[in-house]
């Protein structure tokens, strides 16, 4: 084995082994400040709340930034591998992806390559508030390449979220005298049971949008007509949102409190010649860094595997990655 997949494989396990789901970040930014710092690279945190910041790395002034995100979903997952796998929380997503950024942009830097940055955010799991922070103060980058499972294809697309949080409220009453309450969950099922009668927009290039009913609440016991319940919807949007959102809040409207919870658009993104290509589904930081300069979107990995008690990455699909970053980068470089 090479001493650069000895590295590689052993950050990568060493991040894992760091617990960082959203709202905790802390200790994982400060190891990798002092890593990058320790590789030569000017490092600095950039907060957006107490207790959590964005890791920042750059040689020289950066027109190209490598990025992903350094928080997880629950729970905790220690690492551990065997020949071909690391596995454990954010081996996939994104943590493997992380370090073979680093791994790339040190062969770069070996390499006498400069003006590069490397960008580790917070918060991506949840509302991007990393992101949003970031985009507040760009760097003036004319790229930026974001690490998320691609399976080491190069995205043309992802697709953007549409989440709507829904209460309603009743009256409660002894179930066997249902005439004297008004159950909230009543409410709450004819209300999604119209959502998923919106039609759904579909696009040529990014597929059909889709919708989810992933959270619902309510009721405290069976014999009891419930007076509170809750759902929260999203849709995995293809176009802009505004008709699709006029429809949802026209079913919505005044039969219940909601909230707008996160309205990100649809990214397309840069693609070249000589990559295997494909369209992702799911929504990443990119809607948020819109200021970073031209998206790209790729990373070693599965999504298929992400979020699960089993994730994983393969060994050989974090070194291609490396390989796959430092192309991209030396890609960009040449049409600048």
């Amino acid at each position: 084995m090479s001493e650069q997949a000895t590295e590689l494989f052993e950050l990568t396990k060493a991040l894992v082994n760091i617990e960082s789901i959203t709202g905790n970040e802390k200790a994982c930014g400060e190891f990798l400040a002092g890593y990058l710092q320790r590789h030569g690279f000017n490092v600095r945190f950039q907060r957006v709340e107490d207790g959590r910041s964005n890791v920042f790395a750059t040689l020289g002034q950066p027109d190209i930034v490598l990025s992903t995100h350094m928080d997880t979903v629950p729970p905790f997952i220690p690492a551990s591998e065997d020949g071909d796998w690391i596995y454990g929380r954010g081996s996939c997503d994104a943590k493997g992806i992380l370090a073979s950024q680093i791994m790339a942009a040190l062969d770069l830097k070996a390499a006498g390559v400069d003006n590069l940055g490397l960008l580790f955010l917070v918060g991506e799991e949840l509302l991007s508030d990393g992101a949003s922070k970031a985009n507040e103060a760009p760097p003036g980058t004319k790229y930026i390449i974001n690490g998320e499972p691609t399976e080491n294809k190069l995205a043309v697309g992802t697709k953007g979220i549409l989440r709507v949080d829904i209460k309603t409220t009743g009256k409660s009453a002894h179930s066997a005298y249902p005439q004297y309450g008004e159950s909230a969950i009543l409410k709450l099922l004819d209300i999604l049971e119209d959502i998923r009668r919106i039609p759904l927009p579909e696009d040529p290039v990014m597929g059909p949008a889709t919708m989810n009913i992933g959270v619902i609440e309510g009721g405290t016991a069976i014999n009891v007509i419930p007076d509170k319940a809750s759902a929260q919807v999203l849709f995995r949007t293809v176009s802009r949102t505004s008709e699709l959102r006029e429809r949802v809040e026209a079913v919505l409207r005044g039969r219940c409190e909601y909230k707008i919870v996160r309205d990100t658009k649809p990214i397309r993104t840069e693609h070249f010649d000589g990559f295997e290509t494909e369209v992702v589904s799911y929504s990443t930081d990119l809607p948020s860094l819109t200021r970073w300069g031209r998206p790209l979107l790729l990373g070693p990995g599965s999504i298929s595997v992400a979020h699960t008690d089993h994730e994983c990455v393969r060994k050989a699909d974090l070194l291609r990655a490396v390989e796959l970053y430092a192309r991209l980068v030396r890609e960009l470089k040449s049409r600048m």
